[in-house]
């Protein structure tokens, strides 16, 4: 199983090398944002290993830029920042998990194989709603055949609609799938969301059937 390992950290990134492949990994590295990238959009590994602080190009744009063009390897962030805040940013951003340093190499080696298996047992299976595509083993998603980047709750939440098939889900089922059952979340950023979606998928539309819920509807708005 072949990862990438994007790190900047000389001392960290050869432990990393050295660690992985003693546990069975084929390692691939770079010190950079910018290389990293490229590296990761030329494809072939399994999964990613991220730094958040890299020069050139943070671990949050090489996230966001790997999302933007539907590529869908899983990433684990190692990063000395720990805040709740971070995470949640990252997670947003695109990243799969999230690993506060220092961390052993038997738990980044396991949470790596980890994401690799999630990804195995979700078979690829492409929905599709006129211009819309999306595919439920990847979780990416194409508008005409174009990437749309996403944030997780953004994919989280166009993945309910998509799943209902045309019935409609409400906004408190909405509100749980996304930010979890008793959250104490206002419905209102369900709404919030919705109009991000409806912006980005245009022009698909998602129906507000009133006083029922919201479906992805068959019909398509006029551009």
């Amino acid at each position: 199983m072949r990862v990438l390992v994007i790190e900047d950290d000389e001392a960290i990134r050869s432990v990393l090398e050295r660690g992985l492949r003693a546990e069975g990994f084929e390692v691939d590295a770079c010190a950079d944002g910018s290389t990293g990238l490229t590296r990761a959009l030329d494809g072939g590994h399994a999964a990613i290993v991220l730094d958040l602080l890299l020069p050139g190009l943070t671990g949050y744009k090489v996230c966001e830029h790997l999302r933007a063009e539907g590529i869908a390897t899983p990433i684990l962030v190692l990063s000395a920042k720990s805040g709740e805040y971070d995470q949640i940013d990252l997670l947003d951003a695109g990243a799969d998990d999230f690993l506060t340093k220092p961390a052993s190499i038997e738990l980044v080696a396991a949470r790596l194989r980890a994401l690799v298996r999630r990804g195995a047992r979700v078979a690829s299976n492409a929905v599709v709603r006129g211009p819309l595509t999306y595919d439920l083993g990847t979780r990416t998603c194409r508008l005409d055949g174009e990437p749309v980047a996403l944030t997780m709750r953004e994919d989280q939440m166009l993945r309910r609609l998509l799943l209902a098939n045309g019935a409609c889900t409400t906004r408190q089922e909405l509100l749980d799938e996304v930010w979890g059952v008793d959250s104490g979340t206002d419905a209102t950023i369900v709404d919030i969301y919705l109009r991000k979606l409806r912006t980005k998928l245009a022009p698909v539309e998602i129906e507000n059937v009133r006083g029922v819920g919201y479906r992805i509807a068959d019909r398509v708005v006029d551009r």
